[in-house]
């Protein structure tokens, strides 16, 4: 388990919740409380679920870099999640994990673990800044989807931005490249385990365009340091859309101007 794993009982942790049926084999059950747009439970929080098997099998602490394929939608409900232990190295840890639901695989993916724990010795370079964002109590816009029905990620995540967005008025013509805050609704704190999910709880960049159904085909997220306690600052942009596809990117930060992680996904457009 992560060494700053969050272990009180926040919805993240309940809903991402596994029970071990034999080794190597867990069970898991999917609630409303993550679904988007879609109407599905979002991506972020079933690989969150899945990599809360894998790493039991693991002996490093962290994960580093998770590669997952969403084969198809996932419900509200139990699942299946199995998984294999493919490399134990001194400073890394690899295994793969395959979720099902009803008999068929819903998601599959490979991460590899590691320690994340502050060096004085590595090498820093930075060439990009954190977004540039008023304070959080600044923020005065906090629309959280206005709080739909039926979007049950809203009421499970806090969002801030500096204005409203152009999309909750109905506009299509803004650009897909989107900086705010967000945090656990409940309060929870990030830590590793968390963020490799919210790199995938962002509203989509492409909403900007008018484009409010995406489902993600690949997502690889990479962990980079342990989050400082407190409000994340994000960004999220996509740059190219054609084929009915398109690359959203997304960067956290933490509130020390740490890049804690990002990652990259491929999605399709309903």
């Amino acid at each position: 388990m992560s060494l700053d794993h969050t272990t009180g009982d926040f919805r993240f942790d309940r809903d991402t919740r596994v029970q071990k049926r034999s080794d190597g084999e867990f069970t898991a059950t999917l609630t409303d409380a993550w679904t988007t747009f879609t109407s599905h439970p979002n991506g972020g929080y079933v690989l969150g679920a899945a990599l809360n098997a894998l790493r039991q099998g693991l002996s490093q602490p962290d994960p580093l870099a998770v590669s997952v394929f969403f084969l198809r939608p996932a419900a509200p409900g139990e699942v299946t999640v199995r998984t294999e232990v493919i490399r134990e190295g001194r400073r890394t840890a690899t295994g793969q994990v395959v979720l099902e639901q009803g008999g068929k695989e819903v998601m599959r993916a490979t991460a590899t673990y590691g320690a994340l724990a502050p060096d004085p010795a590595a090498r820093v370079l930075t060439l990009d800044e954190p977004p540039n964002l008023p304070s959080p109590q600044d923020c005065f816009v906090q629309p959280e989807f206005d709080r739909p029905e039926g979007l049950g990620i809203a009421h499970s995540v806090e969002y801030r931005y500096p204005e409203r967005p152009g999309w909750l008025e109905g506009r299509k013509d803004g650009r897909p490249h989107v900086e705010f805050w967000m945090r656990f609704a409940d309060g929870r704190e990030p830590d590793t385990h968390s963020l490799a999910s919210m790199v995938d709880f962002a509203p989509p960049a492409v909403l900007e365009i008018g484009e409010f159904a995406t489902i993600t085909v690949e997502l690889s997220v990479h962990v980079r340091a342990r989050p400082a306690p407190g409000w994340l600052a994000c960004r999220v942009f996509t740059k190219h859309v054609s084929g009915g596809l398109h690359e959203e990117d997304m960067e956290i930060w933490d509130g020390t101007g740490t890049l804690v992680a990002q990652c990259r996904q491929l999605a399709m457009l309903v």
